[in-house]
């Protein structure tokens, strides 16, 4: 495998492609190269319908399409690909659809592959098997009044292995045909999916090992005569560079995988840690274009008649600007459609805040909107009947939007609508109030470090109340020091039992917090949107949460 890398600056002015395809593209000749264009997104998240000011003022689907046709126009062959998280935690307007608009606004703008992420298993197997092949909701039907023929492109899963039968759950790859020099696209989620998904949606599915998986079916496609090989992984890492380049070095899962891949494969489009970066690994180039659909992977590359190789002339992660840029009208259509039928219940107002409450954690690992959340739901579960809970817990990953103060819709600045409640907890999950000993709320509380990896941690938010502190330096195991984890500030008994509320997918032992599924006498609960909504409309207006409820110390 060869790979030269080249960004200078005005590369890539309109790099662009002839219709996607499998075969030929216009303006090709006769040399010993092929030009190839690859398109990329990642971790788009149904965002159909978001703008953000990151990038210069990015987003929105309708102007991706437009982005996304200005590049393909000039090049003689395109291929515009996803590398997983296309659905899943998405904003109402789509969520509230089963992320059908997702497909239907990909379908619109050309999408030919989307290798599987996580959240595409976010409702189980059936769920997603529905979205590539259409019909419609078991429960809800066609919500939107029109039926659903699923994805006009291609769902990869090369680890995804279904138990009863031995197969994967979708094709493990596909192969195009460029001109005489055929192309393998490989797609893959991350192995670790089901401690970050709940066990209802992964159930009866093995998750493989990324690295293995892909070294064996290389001698398959080697055989098939292909060469040249592109992976889309949903699993990621960070650097601390720019939008185009890695800065000192990449880190984190990918940065471990990629280097055990073949030294056949050329190229990596990672995804789900939501970062933008371009950067070079064993000779393998890997990119990814931050989320929402803000950023997308312009890659240039040629393929060799004669030897059948890729080669990587230049990436650009490229803004989804829309200053100066005419939307697709098709998409915006799409788009209206949509937010017409969700703005009655999106536009809803539940309450009011007093500042801006972010997720953003502070040095101890506390974030201000946690905070509200884990009020909320023990709130929604102190009461007799109601579990009686003593304290709650709520995932760090499980909170996916800020609460901004400046409105940026009909409703005044400091009001919050149903649809932000539903950006910042749109999953769905129900309560679950159990009995815990002290002892294992301390082991509970030990599982968030080292956590997926040593060195990292998955810290969750409080409730109001609940107090401990924490050692960085300390061993795994002996982080917490169990005299300091108080309620209301009386120290735990190690055998005395408590109430305790987290959300269904903890319950179920959920970011490797295995200690909640021995979890006694559970109760289940309202879902936890449901708790979020009645807490803004109780205690309205709600300021930011205190984060002074657990301690980082030396």
């Amino acid at each position: 495998m060869t790979a030269i890398f080249a960004l200078a600056a005005g590369i890539l002015a309109a790099p662009a492609s002839a219709k996607k395809g499998n075969n030929n593209g216009r303006g090709a000749d006769h040399s010993r190269e092929v030009n190839l264009q690859i398109l990329a997104i990642n971790d788009f998240h149904g965002n159909i319908a978001s703008t953000s000011g990151s990038f210069g003022g990015t987003g929105r689907a309708d102007y991706l399409a437009a982005n996304i046709a200005a590049r393909e126009a000039d090049a003689d062959n395109s291929i515009f690909v996803s590398a997983g998280d296309l659905i899943g935690a998405s904003p109402l307007i789509s969520a509230l659809f089963h992320d059908e608009p997702t497909i239907e606004a990909m379908n619109l703008m050309g999408l030919d592959i989307n290798g599987v992420g996580n959240h595409e298993f976010d409702e189980g197997p059936e769920e997603l098997l529905r979205m590539a092949y259409g019909g419609s909701h078991p429960v809800d039907g066609d919500l939107d009044g029109d039926g659903f023929a699923g994805a006009d492109f291609e769902f990869l899963a090369a680890n995804v292995v279904v138990d009863d039968t031995g197969e994967t759950l979708f094709a493990p790859y596909t192969i195009r045909n460029y001109q005489g020099v055929k192309v393998a696209f490989i797609g893959m989620t991350l192995e670790g999916t089901p401690t970050i998904v709940t066990p209802s949606g992964v159930a009866g599915l093995t998750f493989n090992d990324e690295a293995e998986t892909v070294n064996a079916l290389i001698p398959q496609l080697q055989q098939n005569n292909v060469e040249a090989i592109v992976v889309l992984l949903h699993e990621g890492g960070r650097s601390d560079g720019g939008q185009n380049d890695c800065g000192t070095e990449l880190t984190g899962p990918i940065a471990e995988i990629v280097p055990m891949l073949d030294d056949a494969v050329d190229l990596v489009i990672a995804g789900h840690t939501n970062d933008e970066f371009v950067c070079e690994i064993d000779g393998k180039w890997v990119t990814m274009a931050d989320t929402r659909g803000r950023l997308f992977t312009d890659i240039d590359v040629t393929l060799n008649r004669v030897t059948k190789d890729l080669t990587v002339k230049s990436i650009e992660n490229v803004g989804n600007l829309q200053a100066g840029v005419t939307p697709d009208p098709v998409v915006t259509a799409l788009i209206d459609k949509y937010d017409a039928l969700s703005a009655p219940l999106a536009n809803t107002v539940i309450g009011t805040i007093t500042t801006d409450i972010t997720r953003t954690p502070n040095a101890d690992g506390e974030s201000a909107l946690g905070d509200i959340i884990a009020d909320a739901q023990l709130a929604a579960t102190a009461s007799v009947g109601f579990g009686e809970a003593d304290v709650a817990f709520m995932n760090r990953g499980g909170i996916r939007d800020d609460l901004d103060f400046v409105s940026g819709g009909p409703e005044f600045d400091g009001e919050v609508t149903f649809g932000e409640a539903f950006s910042v907890q749109p999953f769905g999950n129900s309560l679950v109030t159990m009995t815990l000993t002290g002892a294992q709320i301390d082991a509970l509380l030990e599982q968030q470090f080292d956590n997926p990896d040593v060195g990292e941690s998955r810290i969750f938010q409080v409730s109001s109340g609940f107090t401990y502190e924490w050692s960085e330096s300390a061993p795994t195991g002996s982080k917490v020091d169990p005299a300091s984890i108080k309620i209301d500030g009386v120290t735990l008994g190690a055998a005395t039992e408590y109430r305790v509320t987290v959300n269904s997918f903890m319950a179920d032992g959920g970011d490797n917090y295995s200690v909640l599924t021995e979890g006694t006498n559970r109760l289940g609960g309202e879902v936890d949107l449901d708790a979020l909504v009645r807490y803004f409309g109780d205690n309205s207006p709600v300021p930011p949460g205190p984060q002074d409820r657990f301690l980082k110390i030396a």
